[in-house]
């Protein structure tokens, strides 16, 4: 989505009524007005509001003046006024300023959080105003303008979503950068990768598998896949496949309703021979003693 969306995203005013507040991260959000103004002039003098009013400009110039202090702004550009601002918009006459516009109340909803976070966008006095990082916005104000014109199931959730979304980028936007910084996130994604693997083995187990066809399951190559899988389990990939056929072919034995036959099917052994086997291999019994003894053995 970008900004020449925006512009076709004039049903974002049907908001009204159907998304009225979210929560986000410890703050719950009232939202009071939507808009969406199409590139044609107009100015809305001198006002201020008791909620934050943000706007998004898509085409056009314009000027957005905020106490005493004038900003330009053009497409891309995110401006706000915080609650008590001061403050007037004027679209350029050669070149007329749309803009897609939200209003909303901010407060904490519990506990109040620490004075540093995306938050303090809203919650600074003495933040920025006028902003140049739209990042999400535009494709949020998109998909909700599309949601809001043809509601269908699960609407709601959809839109709560999406506002408490456009809530959190929007004071993003406004945050300063050591308000946003956190700590460096580190992932290990190899045992990420090997629950992929044996997710893989267990939602096959009947069919016929190969280490090709579980490295080709994690984008991996068979012998990274196999090199990963042993070193996060201790075990190789076949091994560990026939340990998991083996322990479902003893929990289906308790099923008196299965033959032997369908068992070893299930767990992927087109011969009762090699199943059996491989069983008594494992548990120290056939799967008819197995199955003759309950399966107490192994309680």
């Amino acid at each position: 989505m970008t900004l020449l969306d925006v512009a076709g995203a004039d049903r974002f005013v049907d908001l009204a009524g159907l998304l009225e507040s979210c929560e986000v991260d410890g703050f719950r959000a009232d939202f009071l007005s939507w808009g969406h103004y199409r590139p044609e002039y107009w100015r809305n003098y001198w006002h201020s509001h008791s909620f934050h009013e943000v706007c998004l400009a898509y085409s056009g110039e314009g000027r957005f003046n905020s106490g005493s202090v004038q900003y330009d702004v053009a497409p891309g550009s995110v401006f706000l006024a915080r609650p008590g601002d001061i403050h007037e918009i004027e679209s350029s006459r050669v070149s007329p300023l749309g803009i897609a516009f939200w209003g909303f109340t901010f407060r904490p909803s519990g506990a109040t959080p620490g004075d540093s976070g995306w938050w303090s966008g809203l919650t600074r006095s003495d933040g920025p105003v006028v902003s140049d990082r739209a990042g999400s916005l535009p494709s949020l104000v998109t998909a909700l303008a599309a949601e809001a014109a043809a509601p269908v199931s699960g609407y709601t959730t959809a839109l709560g979503t999406l506002g408490a979304t456009l809530v959190l980028e929007t004071a993003r936007a406004f945050a300063l950068d050591d308000d946003l910084a956190v700590e460096p996130v580190r992932r290990d994604r190899g045992p990420l990768v090997v629950d992929a693997m044996q997710r893989h083995l267990r939602d096959n187990l009947s069919r016929p598998i190969t280490v090709r066809d579980v490295a080709a399951a994690a984008h991996l190559s068979e012998r990274h896949a196999e090199r990963l899988f042993t070193q996060q389990t201790g075990a190789s990939i076949m091994s560990t496949l026939r340990r998991l056929r083996l322990e479902l072919a003893a929990q289906l034995l308790m099923d008196h309703t299965l033959s032997i036959t369908e068992v070893a099917r299930a767990c992927g052994y087109s011969d009762v021979r090699p199943f059996s086997t491989a069983f008594k291999r494992q548990y120290g019994r056939t799967p008819g003693d197995h199955r003759r003894a309950g399966g107490t053995e192994f309680i």
